[in-house]
């Protein structure tokens, strides 16, 4: 996975005013590319779990473990004992970055861990390769489970993004958590587009600080309808808003009245429809579209097919209900 380290030589991450230039960034990570491949299983890919709540962290975790060919699970640092202790029986890693270790009360859990056998459920369901993508989703069972992907299949998704919305370079100002898939694609659409990333701890940052030295007008920002909903509450930030080359929203159903605050500030919002399994979006409508006062979620991406049918199997026309059928190559 050498492409990977290229992509560092072109990329650039910001948070908080700083800026980390590609030496620093490409030292941090093969530095912990160094130590996975020095403690990592020769013969079996090594299973990572990375659990970091600061984004440079997290980002060059993630590129490591990678490039290093191990798979990799993507954690929230803010799960609670019975998450932890769910995906710790689940998961069973062989290596741990990130503050899990700061939980005292998961001791017992990693003890027992690291006395087990390597005989778990990830090795009866997850093929023995390398580079497999492990991202969190809850599902409505309100049990951890995750999606596998592959480099292939996130890269999949960035190029239909690219051709969608026909641009070479993606800029994210990125307020949603990297763990997740609505975080980690705008990291993985600027880190191979080289692009730069803005990346905020908490999307209320925002309130804090609204001088940000970018051109929003080359930035991509994503948000879900609460955190929309709550911004637009401030003219001065709908304003700063409308400046964003475009506004993805996602993650919800969003509302009317929601749909008309926003092209009151004339925000380019594209409503989007996606899922963990999907490596984010597949369906997007187009801001010149929503501004024209269409409230659908648009168009499907060049990546994907979306098909509706009935409990039978039959294709349905417009305007009829049925079960959605997603074929897409950035499919876990």
């Amino acid at each position: 996975m050498n492409q990977i380290f290229n992509y560092l030589k072109k990329y650039q991450l910001k948070r908080d005013s700083n800026f980390f230039t590609d030496s620093e960034f490409s030292c941090l990570a093969e530095s912990k590319f160094t130590d996975l491949i020095k403690i990592a299983n020769p013969e079996t890919p090594s299973k990572v779990l990375i659990s970091e709540p600061k984004p440079t962290e997290f980002i060059t975790s993630f590129i490591a473990a990678i490039g290093a060919g191990c798979q990799v699970f993507l954690c929230n640092p803010n799960w609670g004992k019975l998450e932890w202790e769910q995906v710790l029986k689940l998961v069973q890693p062989d290596i741990i970055l990130g503050n899990i270790l700061n939980h005292k009360f998961l001791g017992g859990s990693l003890e027992k861990i690291s006395r087990s056998p390597r005989d778990n459920p990830c090795k009866k369901t997850l093929p023995n390769e390398q580079n497999l993508i492990m991202i969190p989703t809850g599902g409505s069972s309100g049990k951890i489970k995750f999606a596998i992907h592959t480099w292939e299949t996130l890269m999949s998704s960035v190029r239909g993004f690219q051709e969608y919305f026909q641009v070479q370079q993606i800029n994210s100002f990125c307020v949603l958590p990297l763990y997740h898939v609505s975080g980690l694609m705008q990291f993985m659409r600027s880190f191979t587009t080289g692009g730069n990333l803005v990346n905020l701890s908490s999307y209320k940052d925002i309130f804090d600080k609204k001088e940000w030295n970018i051109n929003s007008n080359e930035f991509f920002i994503s948000l879900v309808p609460t955190q929309l909903q709550n911004l637009l509450q401030n003219a001065e930030i709908a304003n700063w808003l409308s400046n964003f080359q475009t506004v993805l929203l996602g993650g919800a159903a969003a509302w009317e009245e929601l749909f008309d605050a926003a092209r009151k500030y004339q925000i380019k919002l594209a409503p989007t429809y996606g899922m963990t399994e999907t490596a984010s979006q597949v369906a997007t409508l187009k801001p010149e579209d929503f501004l024209a006062g269409n409230n659908s979620n648009g168009q499907v991406l060049p990546h994907a097919k979306i098909i509706v049918q009935s409990d039978s199997g039959e294709i349905l026309g417009h305007n009829q209900i049925g079960n959605i059928i997603i074929k897409a190559s950035s499919l876990s």
